[in-house]
């Protein structure tokens, strides 16, 4: 199967899973994960349309956004970060991606707009959730991110897009539901704070349907479009 069989096929069940939810498949993004992916199949993405790509560590991704600026659709493109954020990597995620997805914790927040400011930029930022009791995942606790929004509006440089997560891996993608659902609420909480138009950064190849179907307006893809790393 071609990569861009495989792209039509994951955009046909990105429309189903928005109707079923009574939703419009335009308000959901497709983040092709490209971790661990040659320059040569992204180049292959890029000419099939995809145009958000999402990365997990800064060495890999600086190459890559390197490599993609000479392509024509270059100013087009949107890199995503979805992988950890140590504070000492900060300046050069500020420096190359246009969405930060794991912001964590307050320290973290000054430093991005510490960084962003001396760049005369604001950095669009997603708060990453932890919702299960994984010690192999990154986030913030649900009770805590209140607060956190709230003192991430004192910051000039940082702009709050919305909340991520990722939930634990599991081979019956309903089972992943009430995460997916409990993001949901979380942002709905956060709607009852006065702040609007958040996204929900949560959904990935084997359970992306389910998301929509719960809120996600970005999934974020990878095996299901370059196939397995």
């Amino acid at each position: 199967v071609s990569l861009i069989e495989r792209v039509n096929h994951i955009y046909k069940r990105i429309s189903y899973a928005a109707m079923r939810a009574d939703r419009s498949p335009d308000e959901v993004r497709l983040i092709a994960v490209s971790k661990h992916i040659p320059m040569e199949a992204i180049v292959q993405a890029i000419d099939v349309g995809l145009r958000h790509f999402g990365e997990s560590y800064i060495q890999e991704a600086v190459k890559k956004i390197e490599a993609s600026s000479d392509d024509q659709s270059a100013t087009l493109l949107s890199w995503h970060l979805i992988g950890h954020l140590q504070r000492n990597k900060v300046r050069q995620a500020v420096e190359l991606f246009d969405v930060i997805h794991c912001l964590d914790s307050l320290e973290l927040a000054k430093e991005i707009d510490l960084h962003a400011a001396r760049l005369g930029k604001v950095q669009r930022v997603l708060v990453q959730v932890k919702l299960a009791d994984e010690h192999t995942k990154n986030g913030i606790n649900p009770a805590m991110v209140p607060a956190l929004v709230d003192d991430i509006a004192t910051l000039n440089h940082v702009r709050l897009e919305g909340l991520m997560t990722i939930p634990p891996y599991l081979d019956d993608p309903q089972e992943v539901r009430p995460y997916f659902r409990q993001l949901n609420q979380l942002r709905e909480t956060i709607y009852g704070m006065g702040y609007k138009d958040l996204e929900l950064s949560m959904g990935m190849s084997n359970d992306y349907e389910v998301a929509i179907e719960e809120g996600a307006t970005m999934v974020r893809v990878g095996t299901a479009i370059f196939g397995q790393r």
